[in-house]
């Protein structure tokens, strides 16, 4: 174990902090007023201010040290200019991380300030009135973390906007819907197409993972409901251990093929098989989700169904219409689209 040392005490007294700078300080030092510095840093649109008026003003700000106060800046708005983004609950692949880092940029250039929360844990109310304690104006909720009641409770806290993005609908919330059984539908689909009639399904073992796994083992079965085929439902966890024990038995399993629930998994599993001697796609075709770019790196290379997630200004886009308008009917959405991308392993 490291321990982080103590550090030394101190020779002298420090001397004491400079005072803060304040709007006034940085309204003297460019020669105008405090409402147009007010104006200037936060970028109000409403009033007609020069350019060299602008640079003026952020250069003074810049050379004394300000930043404005968000919590005033707050008080005079009516509401803050916060989203609050409450960590998820599952694992954040590459996927859904390159989606969030987008959101939070979009977020940006519309002035809003994204918190990410962490609150894992914390369901329903409870979660509600842990996030509300933050005044948030707005809140987006990954899964289905939240009910009607605790999107009462944010409303009631002055959060003009609450957003769920999951697989299903909120009241009193707008709604991005990500329908997963079109994920393992597609995949489904796509096995018994290329003449696979006894197919595997991972399910992954990390905890979290299934309210997405649920529905695409769902809508594997979907695909194949009235066929010749059949569904075996394999449990993995996520290291190579687990891969080599389910690749030992590949073959008294009768398996041809697998849906690996996404690109990691599927990549994990195929070195397996090839392990245990297993040809790739002849004896086992295989197909993940999610479309990484590692996977096109792979031989044979993988097989994959893309996936579509709303863009993030489109999302930044919803949640600044509904901090403008608090009281319009809750949109929703359908935003998850599937497509395979047919490649070597399959």
């Amino acid at each position: 174990m490291v321990q982080i040392p103590k550090p030394a005490a101190p020779a002298s007294t420090p001397a004491p902090p400079h005072s803060t700078p304040t709007s006034a300080d940085v309204a003297r030092l460019a020669g105008v007023s405090r409402a147009t510095v007010s104006y200037v840093l936060n970028n109000t649109s409403a009033v007609r201010i020069s350019e060299a008026t602008r640079r003026r003003v952020r250069a003074a700000a810049e050379e004394l040290g300000y930043v404005p106060h968000a919590a005033a800046r707050s008080l005079r708005a009516g509401h803050s200019r916060i989203v609050l983004m409450p960590a998820p609950a599952v694992p954040v692949g590459p996927l859904l991380s390159g989606f969030i880092n987008e959101l939070q940029g979009a977020l940006g250039r519309l002035d809003y300030t994204v918190v990410q929360h962490g609150s894992i844990g914390l369901r329903g109310e409870e979660a509600a009135r842990a996030w509300a304690e933050l005044r948030p104006v707005a809140v987006l909720v990954p899964g289905s973390g939240i009910g009607p009641e605790g999107v009462a409770v944010l409303r009631r806290s002055g959060a003009r906007a609450v957003v769920t993005l999951g697989p299903e609908a909120v009241d009193g919330a707008h709604a991005l819907l990500m329908d997963h059984h079109s994920v393992g539908h597609s995949a489904g689909a796509h096995l018994h197409a290329r003449g696979r009639r006894r197919i595997g399904v991972v399910v992954p073992e990390e905890r979290g993972l299934d309210v997405f796994s649920g529905p695409r083992l769902e809508g594997v079965r979907r695909a194949l409901h009235g066929t010749d085929a059949t569904v075996t439902e394999l449990p993995l966890g996520y290291d190579e251990e687990s891969a080599a024990r389910l690749a030992a038995r590949w073959r008294p399993l009768g398996l041809d093929g697998v849906f690996a629930y996404n690109d990691e998994y599927a990549m994990l599993l195929m070195r397996a098989l090839q392990d245990e001697g297993l040809r790739i796609p002849e004896e086992a075709a295989v197909i993940g989700a999610d479309d990484l770019m590692l996977g096109r790196l792979l031989r044979p290379r993988l097989s994959t169904v893309h996936i579509d997630l709303p863009a993030g200004r489109d999302l930044a886009a919803l949640v600044d219409r509904a901090v403008r308008d608090p009281g319009g009917a809750p949109e929703r959405h359908t935003v998850l689209g599937a497509t395979v991308i047919h490649r070597e392993s399959s």
